[in-house]
């Protein structure tokens, strides 16, 4: 696996990936198409957090079998996903839901494709304790190995000023929250053809899928396009189709029975039923809700380097970016709660290609050897 290193200099993050060309990220001053970054307050960026929060990202013996670190799914290589259509965590087991890419994530309001964790911080911990990803009974178990390293309590004690005995799963939390938030990505064809004034930047078939994207696909509705930045996402929930016919059939059932479980238990093994039960996992936002209204709704992904993430949709099941496409021109898959806005769109065979050409300018430069454009 390639290392990804990550400094600061005179402010200004620097990210390398293997042999590609570094590139500046100040969170002011971000890739050309994407806006300001957003750092809470109580996290800054700084240099030695950030190179902590890489290492704490590839650490093996962050799992029960010493086998499974957070870049296992979320490989750098693989634009950080892992080309699988469900994940896959220690002994081999399958959870439920497609790995999201961590690049960009930054920009996500919610985290997780139902929103179950608001920040970056709080999303990290979840996997560590989940039987079907890292598979630890309680973060005890990340603060020895922690606690146990030299070279980690002297970082730590760099970083955040505490000893041994004074680590917490904050500490671990914001370390990795900080190498993930510095994992962004623009300065695609799309973006020097958009922001840079590029006008050869890319082909004449995808501008005209640009166009089939704003106008007639309606794709933009979702995957949203500022006037000085795209993030490609409009950070809300949507349903459809994807996955409704694995609980058509049960959906009642399964809404009184989450709702019980809910009340009994609260928020404790949620994430975990989520990854572990394949119909539960299809009930999306619902999960965290409890709206019916919101029944199969998952959150709309950016499509920034979409053609080196593949597969697709929350379960993994569009394989190309042509039969993304061809899902949404047939009008998604019908259900009682399907979005009001996914409706047939009866594109031409040279629509369809030219969307998907469009598409393809929007892999950056970082990832373009991964197949993108």
């Amino acid at each position: 696996m390639r290392r990804l290193t990550t400094w600061l200099v005179g402010g200004a993050l620097l990210l390398t990936a293997g042999g590609a060309q570094a590139q500046t990220l100040d969170p002011q001053d971000p890739p050309l198409g994407l806006p300001p970054i957003p750092v809470p307050d109580d996290n800054p960026i700084t240099k030695a957090k950030a190179e902590l929060g890489e290492q704490l990202f590839k650490e093996e013996r962050f799992s029960a079998t010493g086998e499974i670190a957070c870049a296992s799914c979320h490989e750098p290589e693989k634009a950080f996903t892992d080309g699988r259509a469900i994940a896959e965590g220690i002994k081999g087991r399958i959870g439920t839901r497609h790995t999201p890419t961590v690049v960009n994530a930054v920009y996500y309001d919610t985290q997780f494709w139902d929103g179950r964790r608001a920040s970056l911080e709080t999303q990290s911990l979840d996997p560590l304790v989940n039987p079907v990803e890292h598979g630890f009974s309680s973060h005890e178990s990340v603060l020895e190995v922690v606690r146990g390293d030299a070279d980690y309590l002297e970082q730590f004690r760099e970083v955040f000023g505490v000893g041994a005995d004074g680590i917490t799963m904050d500490h671990i939390a914001k370390a990795i929250a900080t190498f993930e938030r510095t994992q962004v990505s623009g300065n695609s064809p799309f973006d020097r053809y958009r922001y840079g004034g590029q006008t050869d930047a890319i082909s004449e078939s995808a501008k005209r899928g640009l166009q089939v994207f704003r106008n007639k696909g309606r794709c933009v509705d979702c995957h949203t396009i500022e006037q000085n930045h795209a993030t490609f996402t409009d950070n809300e929930f949507h349903n459809l189709g994807v996955g409704w016919d694995r609980i058509g059939d049960d959906v009642f059932d399964l809404v009184a029975n989450f709702r019980k479980m809910k009340a009994g238990d609260g928020e404790a093994g949620i994430d975990q039923t989520i990854l572990t039960d394949d119909k539960v996992a299809e009930l999306g936002r619902f999960a965290v809700t409890l709206d019916t209204q919101d029944v199969g709704r998952f959150k709309t992904p950016t499509l920034r380097n979409v053609a080196v993430t593949a597969p697709y949709m929350h379960d993994g099941s569009e394989k190309t970016l042509m039969e993304v496409v061809e899902f949404y021109d047939k009008g998604g898959n019908a259900n009682p709660l399907l979005d009001g806005g996914i409706k047939e769109l009866d594109l031409t065979e040279q629509e369809k290609q030219d969307l998907v050409n469009f598409m393809k300018t929007l892999t950056s430069p970082r990832f373009a050897e991964n197949g993108g454009h």
